[in-house]
């Protein structure tokens, strides 16, 4: 069953409803993972009259929040709370033909890379450690893993890797986190094994008044295999011109198919 796959940190669904409406008709992946859709489940936008009629979704008002949506028939698979933090960021879904699709918001981490001054450093170290024991106990088999896990871990995942060494979401201790959270899975990196080299971003700060020609970017938003299907992922792309749409997210659907 092939299918295409598109993972999106949206920074509110209800306040882009339209953009995801504008992204489902003009690229219709048969399944789509939102980040920070900032809304409770009952209150998300119905996607269904564009032919997603499937969906999960684990919701708070305002903050955090997960949903897959899908032109395919999905099942709930589960929703973890790592590290015990109380928030939406996990949510699970299995296609018929029985791969889960895992779709995580990792948390953003704060300003400061320090856990004993900065506590959302700490929740974001404390989340990973989780998920990397999960992964331990229990390895994923016909599984994908999506969503924004907000660290950008290859030198050429970042504009600078000298200047952002200090910056949170490059820093030494949470890539290392991360590499040891992937490899508890065995998960492979799908978008690099399709673009292996050179630069390549799915986030562009607000900050940043000309985005586009400054170019400082970071790739936080992920698409990950199980190592028994990995081999079957393909035609991975990093949808940039989605940033320069009318009153944008901060980050880029991110895409992969899967001939499974």
């Amino acid at each position: 069953m092939p299918f295409t796959l598109a993972t999106w940190n949206i920074n509110s669904v209800r306040l882009r409803a339209g953009l995801v409406e504008r992204f489902l008709r003009e690229e219709a992946p048969d399944v789509l993972c939102l980040q920070e859709c900032k809304s409770p489940v009952d209150k998300l936008p119905d996607f269904s009259a564009l032919g997603y009629g499937h969906a999960v979704a684990r919701g708070q008002k305002g903050y955090n929040g997960v949903a897959i949506l899908s032109r395919l028939p999905i099942a709930e698979a589960g929703a973890e709370d790592h590290a015990g933090l109380g928030h939406a960021r996990h949510i699970a879904a299995r296609l018929e033909n029985g791969v889960t699709i895992h779709n995580h918001y990792v948390p953003a981490g704060g300003d400061v890379p320090d856990r004993q001054v900065n506590v959302k450093f700490g929740q974001k170290l404390d989340y990973l450690a989780a998920m990397r024991d999960a992964f331990r106990a229990d390895r994923p088999h016909r599984a994908i893993l999506v969503g924004d896990l907000n660290i950008a871990p290859r030198e050429d995942d970042v504009w600078s890797h000298r200047q952002l060494l200090k910056v949170v979401s490059h820093t030494p201790v949470e890539v290392a986190a991360l590499g040891e959270t992937q490899e508890a899975g065995a998960w492979v990196d799908v978008t690099r094994a399709d673009i292996p080299a050179g630069p390549l971003y799915s986030w562009w700060s607000y900050r940043s008044p000309d985005w586009d020609r400054a170019d400082k970017g970071r790739r936080l938003d992920h698409v990950w295999a199980s190592a028994d299907i990995a081999a079957a992922a393909h035609s991975s792309r990093v949808l940039r011109p989605v940033r320069g749409w009318d009153q944008p997210s901060d980050h880029v659907p991110v895409m992969a198919s899967f001939d499974l």
